[in-house]
């Protein structure tokens, strides 16, 4: 724990100066501080491992309220309501983390390093997945080599194709010898390089299953992938925090304790959770959300705010020292359960089946990872809401089991899209941005960063216009 310790102290002081250094990296064609001569291997693994799970966090933030997990307290809030918020830290954030991953595939390459190299190219991949879903076209062919400080927007859909082949090659790579192994530097693993082999596969999955609504969706070729993937919630891809840095979550929980507000949850996920929605009431709610301080649980209208409610004790919000929001617990990055739904989804067509025991299967996993007592589990698998049989059973209750298990997590933005929204209960938020034209959001408006420094690349895109995998 020691080692482990002093290479968090170490990436931290290395993320304190990505941040100031190379957060506009992929345009600074005059110095590159993320340069491997001056930051080593495993400084760079440690920082990228880390900021993996802070970026899917910072996406999570603003996401978990377009699926309406979370609700802001006030009326008219800009997640809320679907404006168009600049998101100029977290296009910043994503790129430093690729410029790092760039540099240290590069160095890795330079020495042998293949277990660096394919652990840089799964994450790379990973982060490109993410700025595709999140903003459709993005710069990445010219990002790196420093050769302009107007980088074109690469194809959506192209793009796709190098994440799947970047997914393939970091596989590859870690199956592979190496002169130089991983070890405490990785935040996710610790070095297991089988690990990293099926998180490489898993992820292949997720993305080859986002192509569900497209004429190139191939569900064969989704399960096929999962072959490889995970075998259990104890292959999961996730970040486990430390004194010296909580898990953001649990921040989010201590800061609205501390009447800086956030966390607050919606009315919608009360009323999937409670049985209002879905005719059984779920256990995992009191283990990952917190009561008010009359012991009910109680949302916040998306859009509408908390009302009449004082700040803290008439409505449900994250509070700390649950699953999600232990101080030094895990943020997740990819897991089993998921892996799971993918299964379920892709194989609904071909095996029927086989799809119903995944979602099931899914769900038991979800509920333990979160520590639900087995005979809750059973009770609520066992409902005749939930185990439907295999005749009854559709796809509408993948995604609706899926949106629970996926709590917090980005995906579950990306899963509302390929869905429509068209989740039981769910409902316009009150105040909704009006230039959507009582739509809901499908894309993240580009940042003002980049409109003022590469204007003439910027896709001229509206809120409404749908990520390739979305039309």
């Amino acid at each position: 724990m020691k080692i482990i310790k002093k290479i968090f102290t170490y990436s931290l002081a290395m993320g304190a100066l990505a941040t100031l250094g190379s957060c506009d990296d992929y345009l600074d064609i005059n110095e590159n501080p993320n340069n491997p001569t001056e930051a080593p291997l495993a400084g760079l693994m440690t920082n990228s491992t880390y900021e993996t799970a802070q970026n899917v966090y910072r996406l999570g933030s603003t996401t978990s309220n377009y699926v309406q997990y979370l609700a802001s307290p006030n009326p008219g809030g800009a997640a809320d309501t679907m404006e168009p918020t600049s998101f100029d830290n977290t296009w910043a954030t994503l790129y430093s983390v690729m410029t790092d991953l760039n540099d240290m595939i590069t160095a890795a390459q330079e020495t042998g390093a293949n277990h660096y190299e394919g652990a840089g190219q799964i994450l790379l991949g990973l982060h490109l997945a993410m700025t595709v879903d999140a903003f459709g076209d993005v710069p990445f062919s010219e990002s790196f080599d420093f050769a302009t400080l107007t980088p074109s927007y690469d194809d959506d859909a192209q793009l796709y194709d190098r994440v799947l082949a970047l997914l393939n090659e970091g596989t590859s790579n870690m199956s592979q010898e190496t002169t130089l192994p991983l070890g405490n530097d990785d935040f996710i693993y610790s070095g297991d390089a089988d690990k990293w082999v099926k998180f490489g596969n898993m992820l292949r999955a997720r993305y080859l299953n986002h192509l569900s609504g497209t004429g190139a969706y191939d569900p064969a070729a989704v399960l096929a992938a999962l072959e490889g993937g995970f075998e259990s919630s104890a292959d999961d891809a996730q970040v486990e925090y430390f004194e010296q840095a909580y898990n953001p979550w649990a921040t989010v929980a201590i800061n609205n304790a501390n009447l800086f507000l956030g966390g607050w949850i919606s009315e919608h996920f009360i009323a999937a959770f409670d049985g209002t929605i879905h005719g059984v009431e779920d256990p995992r709610m009191p283990l990952i959300i917190g009561a008010t301080d009359e012991g009910e649980y109680i949302g916040v209208k998306s859009g509408a705010g908390r009302g009449d409610a004082p700040e803290s004790g008439a409505r449900s919000t994250l509070i700390e020292d649950q699953f999600y929001t232990e101080r030094e617990g895990p943020v997740l990055i990819a897991t089993y359960f998921e892996q799971k739904f993918i299964e379920a989804e892709a194989a609904f067509s071909i095996d029927k089946s086989r799809s119903y025991q995944a979602y099931l299967e899914g769900i038991e996993a979800h509920m333990r990872k979160v520590g639900v007592p087995e005979g809750e589990i059973q009770a609520y698998i066992n409902s005749p809401e939930v185990s439907m049989g295999e005749a009854a059973f559709t796809m509408d209750d993948i995604f609706e089991e899926k949106w629970k298990a996926m709590f917090l997590h980005p995906e579950a933005w990306v899963d509302a899209r390929r869905f429509d929204y068209q989740y039981e209960g769910f409902e316009l938020p009150a105040n909704l941005n009006p230039d959507l034209n009582g739509q809901l959001i499908r894309r993240l408006a580009y940042p003002d960063s980049e409109r003022s420094r590469n204007g003439s690349n910027v896709p001229n895109v509206t809120l409404l216009d749908r990520i390739f995998w979305d039309e």
